[in-house]
Parts: structure tokens; C-alpha cells; sequence
């Protein structure tokens, strides 16, 4: 008796496994995206920690990454999610900050703005931060902002969107895609019309931006000028090589995502859809699965060393071969969002740089248009 009780539930187990496993390749498989991988249309760089040897700044860089990675270790639940944002925060600290700040809670819109002397009302970037969705602020993105407000020339707006646990995923959604119609007409001393428009955001915030851009080209609502998306998240089916080929040469994301990359990808994509309410091959949690056709042009910065890199690489090759002008660039060793370490770190600059290029170029084909 206990022998037949033994198989009948051994023959459950099976029948409950294989059916979990099909429902998962059913529903949520994704997309087989290794072809982007190799040939001519990818944009590859040197292979992680082979460029040039960072500068002697990257190593307090370091040091700050681990910090920051410590203040949340052996913490669970509510108290390392609390943790997580208040070192999130804790970045822009003891940094001077020339440009000045405006709060905005207004239509439903919350956020900032972030105004240099140079900066004109009529020329705009709509920032989005990151934070995996759960984590982050304008206070916390404040030494990007302020930069980008100062190399732009264009006021900065940044976003406070809602956060997930309090919130649903799509929620935070739906604020970037009001913030996107409200910043056409508002600007930061009031109601006028938008003469240029970036949109900017940095990993999951990238990733929101992404998919903005591409929710606006579906609208038919004016479309952005530029596009710049700071080493974004654009995959959450956890499918690309550098998320396992990069796990011990990212400083940020490795600690906090190694785990992930052993556990099998039908659970993953079952726990991404409980936790989001949205499947993970949707474009709106991730962008490389949908159209990028009729983007404007857009720049993507990633470093060779983090765990996101070849998703980056695949939706720039993605959006090539439709047409898009989409542009990547790489640093080899930098951490994760190395553009939060302006100015004390020679490789913020020198990203910053190149941005400030790419803006200038298209802020004056908006100007001669």
C-alpha cells in the first residue's frame, strides 16, 4: 500500500513539474535573441577587463560600491528594501550642486527640476532613474541631473514615479507616459511649448525610457529629438550570455543578482510576472522585445564588465537592423551607472562628454527643423 501511495505521488510530482514547465514555455518563453549576438550588425567591444586600466578614482568607486552593497547584507523583507533606498540616497551626499532645483506636485506629477544658468525652458530632458523599480528618487540621481542639466544646455526633469512594493509596476509606467505628455507643454517656469526633448534614464530607469520612446512613436505624439538610456535593464527574461560571463566582474549587480543566475529561468519568469503583473517578454517591462522601428536616435552607454551588457548590445543591434539610429558605447571595467561618480571619477567625465556631444548634435538639427 505505501509503495502504490509512493508512486501515485511521485506520478503527481511529474505531472505537476511538466505541466509547470510547458505553461512556462507556452506563456512565457522568450524569444531565442542569441543571434544578435554575432555578425556584423553587432556592436562589440573589447571583452570585459581587457581595455585600458581604470583610473586610480575607480578604486574609491569600489570601495563606495561595496559600502553600499554591505549596508543591506543579511538584512530581509521591509528592512533591506529600506536599507537598499537609503544608500540608493545617501549618493548624492556631501555633493555641491550649482544648478537649481524646483519641486513639482502638480496634475498628478511629481518630481523635480533641475535648472543651470545655460539651460533654456523650451529645450527639455525628461530623466527617469533607476532603482529596479523598487528603489530611488530625485534626490538620490541628483549628481547625474545636475550634470546633465550643465553639459545640455536643456532643462532637466526628473521624474518621481511610484515604486514598487507600495505600487504596481504599471503604475510607475503610467507616470512616466504622463510625465511625457505633460512635459510637451510645461516647462520649468510654466505653460510653454517644447522646442527639444530627450528622454534619459539610467537601468531600470533605461529601461522606462526605452519603452517610452517607443509608446510615444505608437501614440503618434510628438516624438523625442534624442534618446539616452545609462546601462539599462532591457530583458528581464534573463536571457543574455553576460548576465553568468559577467557575474563576478560587476561590483553592484553581481552581489545583489548572482543568486538569479542559477535558479532555472521558468521560475524566474513566474516570479518577474507575480511580481510585476506583466510578463517578462512584454516591451513594456522589456524593451529588446518589441518594435524599434521609427526611433529617434538614441545613445546607450554600458560597461563591459556588468551583467546587463549584452542585453544593451542586443537592443542596439535589434534597433539597427530596423532601421533605428541607436548608438552604443562601452567603458571597460567601470561599475554599474558610473555616472554617478561626477567629477571625481575620470571615466564619469569622459561618458559625460560624449553625452553632451550627442545632445548638442541633434539639439541643433531640432533647431534647424
Amino acid at each position: 500500500m505505501i509503495a502504490i501511495w509512493v508512486t501515485l505521488t511521485l506520478a503527481v510530482l511529474l505531472v505537476v513539474t511538466t505541466g509547470f514547465f510547458l505553461a512556462s514555455f507556452l506563456f512565457l518563453r522568450s524569444h531565442d535573441h542569441s543571434y544578435l549576438d554575432a555578425g556584423p550588425s553587432r556592436p562589440r567591444s573589447a571583452p570585459p577587463q581587457t581595455g585600458p586600466t581604470p583610473s586610480p578614482a575607480h578604486e574609491d568607486v569600489l570601495a563606495t560600491v561595496a559600502r553600499l552593497i554591505d549596508s543591506s547584507r543579511g538584512l530581509r523583507g521591509k528592512a533591506r528594501l529600506q536599507a537598499m533606498r537609503s544608500a540608493l540616497e545617501s549618493l548624492s551626499d556631501g555633493k555641491s550642486f550649482t544648478s537649481r532645483r524646483r519641486p513639482v506636485n502638480e496634475q498628478g506629477i511629481r518630481g523635480e527640476w533641475v535648472v543651470a544658468p545655460e539651460s533654456r525652458p523650451d529645450h527639455r530632458i525628461l530623466y527617469i532613474h533607476g532603482g529596479a523599480w523598487v528603489a530611488g528618487s530625485p534626490k538620490s540621481h541628483r549628481a547625474i541631473t545636475d550634470k546633465l542639466a550643465r553639459i545640455s544646455g536643456a532643462s532637466v526633469f526628473v521624474l518621481d514615479y511610484r515604486l514598487m512594493p507600495e505600487h504596481r509596476f504599471m503604475q510607475g509606467i503610467e507616470d512616466c507616459r504622463n510625465a511625457y505628455r505633460w512635459i510637451l507643454e510645461q516647462g520649468p517656469d510654466g505653460p510653454t511649448a517644447v522646442t527639444f526633448l530627450a528622454v534619459a534614464g539610467d537601468s531600470a530607469g533605461g529601461s522606462n525610457a526605452l519603452g517610452l520612446l517607443a509608446w510615444a512613436r505608437d501614440q503618434r505624439l510628438r516624438q523625442a529629438d534624442a534618446g539616452i538610456a545609462l546601462c539599462p535593464s532591457t530583458d528581464l527574461t534573463l536571457t543574455a550570455p553576460s548576465l553568468r560571463t559577467n557575474l563576478r566582474t560587476d561590483p553592484m549587480l553581481g552581489p545583489a543578482l548572482g543568486a538569479l543566475a542559477y535558479i532555472p529561468k521558468p521560475v524566474l519568469w513566474w516570479a518577474t510576472m507575480l511580481g510585476t503583473r506583466t510578463a517578462p517578454t512584454n516591451p513594456v517591462a522589456s524593451p529588446l522585445y518589441g518594435d524599434l522601428a521609427g526611433l529617434p536616435p538614441i545613445l546607450v552607454h554600458a560597461s563591459e564588465a556588468e551583467m546587463l551588457l549584452d542585453g544593451a548590445r542586443r537592443y542596439v543591434a535589434k534597433a539597427q537592423a530596423a532601421g533605428s539610429p541607436v548608438e552604443l558605447q562601452t567603458w571597460p571595467h567601470m561599475v554599474h551607472v558610473w555616472h554617478f561618480f561626477t567629477p571625481e571619477l575620470p571615466e564619469a567625465e569622459d561618458a559625460y562628454e560624449k553625452i553632451a556631444a550627442f545632445l548638442h548634435t541633434h539639439r541643433k538639427h531640432a533647431d534647424a527643423g
